[in-house]
């Protein structure tokens, strides 16, 4: 049997707040990771100073995207609560104009003066608050965030992706190293950009193509940097 539970739950939107999270990420973890190790790269004839500097990225990386993460969740959803506070008070202050409000709203939407004005009593009667809440602020299920959700989808997802260049690092000859890094780059990029294209519902080609630019542009500048530099360590 199919509930409009299930049925809502169907939808690609609902998997954006932490679809988001978790391919930004990834796809940080990708470039940023491979861009230190490729400028290091560029400017070092041993391993040991790369795979030594991809580690550290990786680690600070991971608990600085978590951080960042959390932070501006955080902040996000206190400007919620705050709104959410403040309706709760002119709705006790001016349930009549709020109820005004709420019907100019679906007014605006499309309804008949009569019938949006109906539809705010009939919702008003029946949970005034999530009623202002959904239609006033626009806050919803899909669009409230969860800063713990955002925090390990971002740090967990940051970490796989960069372990993915410390593993070409690791076993990749030093010679060249440079060239590895991104070849081997731009395929972890062309499958993150697939994988959430299909996972998010878009289009595949249109995601491959914007992820592996961008990943192109920020490793051939951090090669220009290490070359611009040319201290072989």
């Amino acid at each position: 049997m199919v509930t409009i539970e299930n049925y809502l739950d169907s939808h690609y939107i609902h998997r954006s707040n932490w679809l988001r999270a978790a391919v930004l990420g990834a796809n940080d973890g990708i470039i940023s990771i491979s861009s230190l190790a490729i400028g290091v790269a560029a400017a070092s004839s041993s391993r040991e100073p790369i795979v030594l500097a991809t580690v550290a990225g990786l680690v600070a990386g991971a608990l600085s995207m978590a951080a960042g993460e959390y932070v501006s969740v955080s902040s996000q959803t206190d400007t919620e609560k705050a709104d959410i506070e403040r309706e709760k008070m002119e709705l006790e202050e001016m349930p009549e104009q709020e109820l005004k409000i709420l019907a100019q709203i679906y007014e605006k939407r499309g309804l008949k003066k009569e019938t949006a004005l109906q539809v705010a009593i009939e919702l008003t009667e029946h949970d005034a608050l999530s009623a202002h809440i959904r239609d006033e602020l626009g806050i919803n299920e899909i669009s409230q965030a969860n800063p713990i959700q955002a925090a390990l989808a971002s740090g967990a997802s940051f970490t796989v992706g960069g372990i993915l260049p410390l593993l070409v690092i690791l076993f990749a000859p030093i010679k060249g190293m440079e060239y590895w890094l991104y070849g081997f780059t731009i395929v972890f990029l062309i499958i993150l950009g697939a994988t959430s294209a299909k996972t998010g519902g878009s289009s595949i080609s249109k995601a491959i193509l914007r992820i592996t630019i961008w990943g192109t542009i920020a490793m051939g500048l951090s090669a220009f940097v290490g070359y611009l530099f040319g201290v072989k360590v």
